[in-house]
């Protein structure tokens, strides 16, 4: 298993999903992980279970969109713990609809999030990791950023800057110990295409045409995406950088 035996590592909307899985696959590594999330009764359950395995797992309320916010944070967690090793930029919201069916409003709001919550955090901590001269950025794309997906527009939008920004983060600070590479899923099995789900007229329906997208005729676990994400923040990737990691099931293969 890959070793992150005492790295510092933050994980943005950590309170289920993805998010919630990766913190999981962080802890059982070695990592100390702060959950941060919006959610906080949910992140201190994620945690407290974490705990209660025997991981190091702490969650702390922060709002990826308030900048001073994320300063503030990243200030509180390494006075305590003398660093932050990896940063996940996990935290995000989707949008359905054609241009004509979103409003201005719906792309700022995923812009938002999706692009300046990941900018602002990632200008907090930075700092310090090249510093240090040791750092480690992993972003949440989708295969959304690297494939148009038809009602999809304002998301895909978004993920095309994240995808954009991890490109030239890793370029801009490659020679200064920091590697910083994006993971791209196709449809995974989280909470928010749960609720996505309930809303059609036919659940199971829905959910045999979103899984049938994918080659392998099935969506992803968000455990699978957790296993990226343990290797691109462990040493062993330590020739990995800019990258986008797509894991999508096939879907993107005859793109």
């Amino acid at each position: 298993m890959f070793s992150l035996k005492d790295k510092v590592a933050l994980v943005t909307g950590g309170a289920s999903g993805i998010g919630a899985a990766i913190a999981e696959i962080f802890c059982k590594a070695g990592a100390i992980v702060i959950i941060l999330d919006r959610n906080t009764d949910q992140a201190s359950e994620v945690s407290q279970l974490l705990q209660q395995h025997g991981g190091r797992c702490e969650n702390l309320p922060l709002d990826v969109t308030n900048e001073s916010h994320c300063a503030d944070i990243t200030e509180q967690i390494t006075s305590r713990f003398g660093k932050i090793d990896i940063l996940v930029n996990n935290a995000g919201v989707g949008h359905v609809g054609t241009i004509i069916e979103t409003e201005g409003s719906d792309l700022d709001r995923l812009y938002a999030v999706n692009v300046r919550g990941l900018f602002n955090l990632t200008k907090a901590v930075l700092p310090g990791m090249l510093t240090r001269r040791s750092g480690n950025i992993i972003n949440l794309a989708s295969i959304g950023g690297i494939v148009g997906i038809r009602d999809r527009l304002a998301y895909c939008t978004t993920k095309f800057a994240v995808v954009g920004f991890t490109k030239c983060l890793a370029l801009d600070h490659a020679r200064m110990g920091i590697r910083a590479n994006c993971i791209c899923p196709g449809r995974v099995e989280t909470p928010f295409v749960s609720a996505r789900l309930a809303e059609y007229a036919d659940p199971i329906k829905a959910r045999e045409e979103m899984s049938s997208t994918q080659a392998l005729g099935r969506m992803g676990d968000p455990r699978e995406i957790a296993a990226a994400a343990l290797y691109l923040a462990s040493d062993e990737s330590a020739f990995v950088t800019g990258t986008s990691f797509t894991i999508d099931g096939g879907w993107s293969a005859g793109k």
